[in-house]
């Protein structure tokens, strides 16, 4: 892959002025191998598979991103789903091989660690329940992992009685970090449609169908495409498509370049470049910026999806034609407490939950980052979270919820989490019963486009 010089140009433009940055470089590994029927076996296993596979990748990284000149925000780990891992299936058993997931990454440098999930799409195994059952004590009490858990697919259907056990963990998740804004819960995220492939947070696990080890590159950069968008004024809608298109071309090449050196370096294969738009809390890193560029008032307004819609699709259109191996989420994020237009537009009343739902029809995944009162009940975060999955399940694509139950908190107050995760304002949530629906259990069918064979 050769450059020219104006587009070193453009890149050097981007970095210095317009916050662009790769915001992660994730590798994927394969854990299936170090099961054993006891839990510290297990550990030791583990420790020493990550330690010995994933130890250069913080410094090679850090080389490449030198030699380039270009920022990676994360260096990350994404593993293979723990309840697959063979142990005792105890909670306590998860509890004591987190312990040690948790330590390698803290003593390698890494950032986070996502993979302690469970996918019961279809159904539970004895594994599964002892994930999610251990997931509130190890979620208070490592720093670094992530956790998951798929409940639902366009294949299968969406599983209820999963969406009601994630929202009770989330209430015991809250109340045992409730000294720190309940931060627990913002490292955990349900999802429809989950992929294999997906080198973000709070939801990338390794994939069954991956190679042994993997390097993916999550690139970012709504600064760049707000930019771009404000350099083009007022032109016509199939003009601003353009602009994002190429805009989206230049910073996925990028991606792609980092992500193929870093493999290169390391010997292990190269997967997959993720388009997703991700902000910051920082001004001048937002997609809500992007959108209120887009000629919107505020983020919320009345043209909000339609503009998000346009967003999305350009991303992928312009990301696709610059890397042979493009997946992950590849999108749009809208996390609320990560995006400071986002921030502004919850705490003015411009943005509410529900114009966030019909958003995430268009969006790259669901309804994230966002902060409900504590007081909040299980069966109305059932049935949040069962609404936002339902989404995709019905439309094929990709859900997700990552909400935060802020113990103590009322609608109106602010949670901060600090760094990355940035503060949330508590917002409104429907507290209408829904108990009635979401206790009757089992499992909402696939629909009927499912059938596609």
């Amino acid at each position: 892959m050769t450059y020219t010089r104006r587009e070193i140009l453009q890149t050097l433009r981007m970095t210095e002025l317009e916050h662009f940055d790769i915001r992660t470089v994730t590798m994927g590994i394969n854990l299936l191998d170090c099961g054993h029927d006891d839990p510290g076996e297990a550990g030791r296993r583990i420790y020493a598979k990550l330690t010995r596979l994933a130890a250069a990748l913080p410094s090679t990284v850090t080389q490449v991103a030198d030699d380039l000149g270009i920022r990676v925000a994360n260096r990350r780990i994404a593993i293979s789903p723990v309840a697959l891992v063979h142990t005792r299936p105890e909670p306590s058993s998860y509890v004591a091989m987190a312990s040690q997931i948790d330590r390698a990454a803290g003593e390698m440098g890494f950032d986070f660690v996502g993979g302690y999930s469970a996918l019961v799409h279809a159904g539970f195994t004895d594994a599964d329940r002892a994930l999610i059952a251990s997931m509130p004590e190890t979620l208070s009490s490592t720093e670094r992992l992530c956790s998951s858990v798929n409940a639902g697919s366009s294949r299968t259907g969406l599983n209820m009685d999963a969406v009601r056990m994630v929202a009770a963990m989330l209430k015991e998740t809250a109340l045992r970090t409730q000294d720190r804004g309940s931060i627990g819960c913002a490292k955990f995220v349900v999802f429809a449609n989950a992929v294999e492939d997906n080198p973000f947070m709070a939801g990338a696990f390794h994939g069954t169908a991956l190679p042994e080890v993997v390097i993916h590159v999550g690139v970012s950069g709504p600064g760049v495409v707000c930019q771009a968008i404000r350099r083009a004024g007022p032109c016509d809608l199939r003009e601003l498509e353009n602009v994002i298109k190429q805009t989206a071309f230049k910073i996925t090449r990028v991606g792609d370049l980092i992500g193929r050196l870093v493999a290169d370096r390391l010997g292990v294969p190269f997967g997959i470049v993720d388009l997703s738009l991700a902000p910051t809390p920082e001004l001048g890193d937002s997609v809500g910026e992007v959108l209120e560029a887009m000629g919107l008032e505020r983020t919320g307004a009345c043209g909000t999806t339609a503009a998000l819609a346009l967003l999305t699709d350009a991303m992928k259109k312009g990301g696709a034609m610059a890397a042979s191996a493009v997946g992950g989420l590849s999108g749009a994020f809208i996390p609320v407490s990560e995006d400071a237009a986002m921030i502004a537009a919850a705490r003015e009343g411009a943005l509410t939950l529900e114009k966030m739902e019909a958003m995430t029809a268009v969006c790259s995944v669901g309804l994230d980052m966002v902060a409900v009162p504590g007081d909040t009940s299980e069966d109305v975060l059932s049935g949040f979270i069962a609404d936002e999955l339902a989404i995709g399940v019905i439309n094929h694509k990709t859900t997700a919820v990552r909400v935060i139950p802020a113990h103590g908190m009322k609608a109106g107050q602010s949670v901060s989490f600090g760094g990355l995760l940035g503060e949330a304002p508590i917002m409104e949530i429907r507290n209408l019963s829904c108990s009635g629906f979401v206790r009757r259990g089992g499992q909402i069918p696939a629909p009927i486009t499912s059938l596609r064979n």
